[in-house]
């Protein structure tokens, strides 16, 4: 991968490069301040690193190949991470990222609060369906600050994140989102996932 990809337009300096393992807090930080439905989750969650445990933190961790980091003169305000194999991670986080976890977070789904179902997430997080996984074995997530949304860098970061994965003969990427998230619904559409 290069060294990082310099783009002019809305932010001055704003570079899309690999992530290296001190970007770590950034995203916890990012999948938070994404984590309800596109929109700032900091008021939900008591613990401000359980939604990243889940969605965010393992791919830096496990696979940081497949991650790269959007960057401005402000700091860190975006990433794509993934998996070129999802099978292959999901039994990987099986063996070296839930255990910890699961010790940390009992699973006290009688509680509803946000962390609760993080929580119980942890301990009950469905693996990939195969008629998923077999025609499209990677997956990504994006996440996007207030700062970078709306001006081409979801487009872009996916583009070069499939680039990636066609570099490394990937056959196809899938990805989820949530309903409320509208937004973001409207633009995978647009990208052309169905």
């Amino acid at each position: 991968m290069p060294a990082g990809l310099r783009v002019s337009g809305y932010v001055p300096d704003t570079v899309l490069r690999p992530y290296r393992a001190d970007d770590l807090d950034a995203l916890y930080d990012i999948c938070l301040k994404t984590g309800d439905a596109g929109q700032d989750a900091t008021a939900l969650y008591r613990d401000p690193k359980i939604l990243g445990h889940v969605y965010a933190a393992p791919y830096g961790v496990l696979e940081p190949e497949s991650c790269s980091i959007l960057e401005d003169g402000e700091g860190i305000g975006g990433y794509i991470i993934g998996t070129h194999d999802t099978y292959a991670f999901e039994k990987r986080m099986e063996s070296d990222w839930w255990p910890e976890l699961r010790l940390r977070y009992p699973d006290l789904s009688d509680q509803n609060t946000p962390d609760r179902h993080i929580a119980h997430l942890i301990h009950h997080l469905l693996r990939t369906p195969r008629f998923i996984n077999e025609p499209y074995p990677a997956h990504l997530h994006i996440d996007l600050l207030p700062r970078f949304q709306g001006r081409g860098w979801g487009k872009r970061m996916i583009d070069h994140w499939l680039d990636e994965m066609r570099a490394r003969n990937v056959r196809g990427a899938h990805l989820g989102v949530g309903t409320r998230n509208t937004r973001a619904v409207r633009f995978y559409l647009k990208y052309g996932f169905n």
